[in-house]
């Protein structure tokens, strides 16, 4: 189920029971409970219908369940308000690109729940470096300074990772636990769209998932992944945003601005 907010129009996961004729100290036991656990999920009313099913299936329940305990034991990111930043940021059918990462940013400040980005004034990573420096030497221009690729997602860049959360320092620490089921989800949902999405797959995890993108009018671009570790390895050079661009263009839609 979901609860309306008024001042933000966002939707949150999960129910529970109002107990009456308690004591005090119940109630507000139950509420600081309710507060919590409704808070730990913030998404669209648009993304929160698409995906309806899969939160009330057994594993999502678990999940949450799992993520109470994490983030009250753990330091975990991003902000459990910002896990589906990413699908909040860019409504399903305005969707015209999608990258896809492996998991949040594991040092504090870094993740905001978009692959690759980063907040405004936070020191670019290695990974969002090699990004910049790739759609530098294709267009022959300068990226902004800003990490923060909130301006991608507002052109329609779904910036989806595989994992949407992380244990400080750990990479990969919730890989497993249920959240490629959701991700999977989403991107089967986009398949579906008869409307062509373009899938940037870097690695071998993004190209994992891009093997539900079945439908031949969506476009599937692959390389390394930008990693410094990879990257020299097909990353740079793969011409991947600008053949982005020259992609929807032939498609009559808006080509994207990724300076």
């Amino acid at each position: 189920m979901y609860k309306k907010e008024v001042k933000n129009k966002k939707y949150r996961c999960d129910r529970f029971p109002i107990a009456f004729f308690v004591n005090f100290y119940k109630i507000f036991s139950i509420l600081c409970f309710l507060i919590y656990n409704i808070s730990m999920i913030q998404i669209t009313k648009n993304w929160y219908e698409i995906l309806k099913p899969e939160f009330e299936k057994e594993y999502f329940k678990k999940l949450q369940s799992w993520l109470n305990d994490e983030y009250s034991s753990f330091k975990i990111f991003p902000p459990y308000n910002q896990i589906f930043n990413a699908l909040n940021m860019v409504k399903f059918n305005d969707v015209k690109v999608v990258i896809i990462g492996q998991d949040p940013y594991h040092e504090i400040g870094q993740a905001m729940g978009m692959s690759f980005s980063v907040p405004e004034g936070v020191e670019l990573p290695p990974s969002l470096k090699n990004i910049y420096k790739e759609i530098e030497q294709e267009f022959g221009t300068k990226c902004l300074k800003s990490g923060d690729l909130t301006r991608w997602a507002k052109q329609g860049v779904l910036l989806l990772n595989a994992v949407l959360t992380v244990r400080q320092g750990q990479a990969n620490s919730h890989k497993g636990k249920g959240w490629e089921n959701i991700t999977t989800e989403i991107i089967k949902k986009l398949n579906q769209r008869k409307d062509p999405v373009i899938f940037l797959l870097w690695g071998a995890n993004a190209k994992a998932i891009g093997e539900s993108i079945t439908n031949p009018w969506h476009f599937k671009l692959s390389s390394a992944h930008p990693s410094p570790l990879s990257a020299h390895n097909g990353f740079f050079g793969n011409g991947h945003f600008k053949k982005c661009n020259d992609i929807l263009k032939s498609l009559g839609k808006s080509e994207i601005n990724w300076e």
